[in-house]
């Protein structure tokens, strides 16, 4: 299994990322220059399921692989929030509810899965649409993010959460766990045929799908959807600038783009994997000067 073998005299914290198409992931730098502004020896590894060669559904022998070369914990990302989860010891409470996990902590022999997207995206509403409506909202995505998304806009007020998907059943299913958590009227699924209806009627809106990804250019919403009293935001953030994004801004939303989200999910893994507090400021300080430089492609 190409995952590289800890040495006896490697770094103090050694991590890595599971995804597909992570090579613009901007983790590793964020993990590594909040340790080396806090003291700590700390290696972060991409492991690129598409540079591997190898399909989501092996994401269990990576895991298996970080455990025995001696990793101290992984970060999952698309497509393999979801499939993780059965190859790992315990969830989390905020893990088991959600069914989704985006943090792996190896400890006492043990691989422990953890949420940190949920927590991270509520962080970011809170500091970029603190007043924002949310009343109703439509989400965007069934997956691993879109469960971390709306358990934190539910767990944040929001009254009725319209989730549509591609794949209804998931839609449906992800919206059947939340009514059992939330309550009965607080949550229904469908499918994209009822998005200019749902949007018609709701204050803001959540995209959580890798469509404008830099490997999955384009936007999931027609730009006539968007109108200036709706909010809007984007859970990805490479690039930032997103097509959906862009429009929104065009069309006189209110946005809020991946960047937030992005830092604070990175801040709660930093803290699982190391049991330091790192300095949330200081790391979004960072991720802004690594999207700003200049002739750096953002995606």
């Amino acid at each position: 299994m190409p995952v590289p073998t800890a040495q006896p005299d490697r770094p103090g914290v050694v991590v890595g990322l599971i995804g597909q198409g992570i090579g613009p992931s901007l983790s590793p730098q964020m993990h590594e220059r909040e340790a080396d502004a806090l003291g700590l020896r700390y290696v972060y590894r991409r492991l690129d399921l598409d540079v591997l060669g190898l399909a989501p559904e092996a994401v269990g022998e990576l895991v298996a692989a970080a455990r025995l070369a001696g990793y101290d914990g992984l970060n999952v990302t698309h497509p393999c929030k979801q499939l993780v989860i059965e190859h790992l010891d315990e969830l989390s409470p905020d893990a088991q509810a959600l069914g989704a996990v985006n943090t792996v902590v190896f400890t006492g022999g043990r691989a422990v899965g953890h949420n940190t997207d949920w927590s991270g995206f509520a962080r970011n509403v809170d500091r970029g649409l603190p007043d924002a409506a949310l009343d109703r909202v439509v989400l965007l995505g069934a997956g691993g993010a879109g469960a971390a998304v709306a358990h934190a806009l539910l767990t944040l007020g929001t009254g009725r959460l319209t989730v549509l998907d591609v794949d209804t059943e998931r839609a449906t299913v992800l919206a059947g766990s939340l009514r059992e958590r939330f309550g009965a009227d607080r949550a229904e699924g469908g499918d994209l045929t009822g998005l200019a209806t749902a949007l018609g009627a709701a204050d803001g809106l959540v995209h959580a799908t890798p469509t404008g990804m830099a490997a999955h250019p384009g936007s999931p919403v027609p730009g006539e959807l968007l109108r200036p009293d709706l909010w809007v935001a984007d859970v990805v953030y490479r690039p930032l600038a997103t097509e959906l994004v862009t429009t929104a801004r065009e069309r006189g939303c209110r946005v809020l783009d991946g960047g937030g989200m992005a830092v604070f999910q990175a801040v709660d893994s930093f803290r699982l994997f190391t049991g330091v507090e790192p300095d949330a400021d200081r790391v979004l300080a960072h991720f802004q000067t690594l999207v700003d430089v200049p002739g750096t492609p953002v995606g």
